[in-house]
């Protein structure tokens, strides 16, 4: 009786186990492109402190990460089960933040002047050449940014999954979470990791004294490539907040999720393909330049209601 107990207790176990490597895979597949802008974002954001210091920020920044995910995955969980509205208008908001962000940074040159460009670009060098400690107070700066972003894609990934396995058992739908969890957080910082040390990677191979004239040109190769992909992923993580941001939005709101509909459905694959990705990204741009306007407008009439 025993025997037979353990051997059906291994069956549901393997069946469940089956179960969630294949509803992982439909959802790892329905969230590529958030992955995608996922990698982008963190990459761009983990840049800009010391080359020894990289590797650290990235482990701190994946910790966080975790952490997020570990908030999250009850949290949906819970929020889908009890108070299921909740969860559209929590999207909208961190869609909104997005926006915000991406919008901030482009319009930034706007906002500032050179004076103040040059001013903190003086200070960022200065805090970089002073003591360990101002270091560290400027990587966690750095760290908080990066994991405030990442709870928001992490959330739209998870709640991505959990539409994926809504009608699915709750344990399918934990071991899902999980597994997906799990997948973006080695996969996303395992790749952010390997981007930031391209230029170590360039270096070494470039004065490795016993290395080939190819290994060394390759080298070189990657040293000129390595601030390129940088600035690049810099401006595709920027253009990743508006579409993500837009298109959390768009889904949010059904007249412009059903207008985006209206106007591709008779277009040819490809441009229906991109135009609604063209214009959740308007939307992204257009609800960030609010968002920052209502701020800006919000810090002027608080600062002339102090002064009086």
């Amino acid at each position: 009786m025993a025997g037979s107990s353990l051997l059906v207790l291994i069956d549901d176990i393997a069946s469940l186990l089956d179960d969630v490597a294949g509803m992982t895979k439909v959802a790892a597949r329905k969230t590529a492109g958030v992955l995608g802008d996922d990698l982008a974002l963190n990459a761009e954001q983990v840049s800009g402190v010391k080359a020894d210091r990289e590797l650290p920020v990235v482990w701190a920044v994946a910790k966080g990460s975790l952490l997020n995910k570990i908030i999250l995955v009850p949290g949906a969980l819970a929020i889908s089960y009890f108070i299921p509205w909740l969860i559209v208008p929590l999207l909208m908001l961190g869609g909104l933040f997005l926006c915000f962000e991406g919008f901030e940074k482009v319009a930034h040159k706007f906002l500032h002047s050179a004076e103040e460009d040059a001013a903190h670009r003086a200070e960022l060098k200065s805090v970089l050449s002073q003591t360990k400690q101002d270091v560290l107070e400027f990587e966690k700066r750095k760290i908080k940014g990066a994991i405030r972003t990442d709870f928001i894609l992490s959330a739209e990934i998870i709640v991505l999954t959990l539409g994926t396995v809504a009608a699915e058992p709750l344990k399918v739908q934990l071991g899902v979470l999980i597994g997906m969890s799990m997948l973006v957080t080695v996969g996303v910082y395992g790749l952010v990791a390997g981007i930031v040390k391209l230029d170590d990677l360039g270096l070494y191979l470039a004065q490795k004294p016993e290395a080939g004239a190819i290994t060394r040109k390759l080298g070189q190769g990657i040293l000129a490539t390595a601030p390129k992909l940088m600035k690049a992923l810099s401006v595709v993580g920027t253009i990743a907040m508006f579409m993500v941001g837009g298109g959390i939005l768009v889904h949010g709101l059904p007249f412009l999720h059903h207008f985006i509909e209206h106007l591709t459905g008779d277009m040819v694959a490809l441009a229906a393909m991109l135009l609604p990705i063209l214009l959740e990204a308007l939307v992204g741009v257009i609800a960030g330049g609010l968002v920052l306007l209502i701020i800006e407008l919000s810090k002027k009439i608080v600062g002339k209601s102090e002064a009086a």
